[in-house]
């Protein structure tokens, strides 16, 4: 089994969980996180900037704002990787920067807390 963790714009939130939902992705964790990848954009020069605003694009790169975006963490049997990360793939890529990331990583167990059940039985099986 994998956690595949996303981090992805605050607006694609319900489109994404939407997508996984339809592929049968039903279990998944969301929350709220600040942060910001290699490009260090304030949102705020960036509209600027494709106004065409001299300023805003001479101060392009110069802010360490740090943006809003959602955290999904899903856990799900190594059959359904691929998938995954292909529907969130679908969904999230615009091809502008801030489309976000995702990182898949071993889990070595899962455990359901009311029942005890353990290991891919926990997870869902499409």
């Amino acid at each position: 089994m994998k956690e595949i963790l996303a981090i992805i714009r605050m607006n694609m939130m319900n489109r994404t969980k939407t997508a996984l939902s339809e592929a049968g992705i039903s279990s998944i964790t969301a929350g709220s996180v600040l942060g910001r990848g290699k490009g260090l954009v304030d949102l705020q020069l960036l509209k600027g900037a494709e106004k065409g605003y001299e300023e805003a694009i001479s101060q392009l790169g110069q802010s360490n704002r740090l943006i809003p975006k959602r955290i999904l963490i899903i856990v799900v049997p190594n059959k359904l990787v691929k998938k995954t990360v292909k529907t969130i793939m679908k969904v999230n890529k615009t091809g502008k920067q801030g489309d976000g990331i995702i990182c898949v990583m071993p889990c070595l167990d899962a455990v359901r807390v009311r029942t005890g059940e353990s290991g891919d039985e926990v997870l869902d099986d499409v």
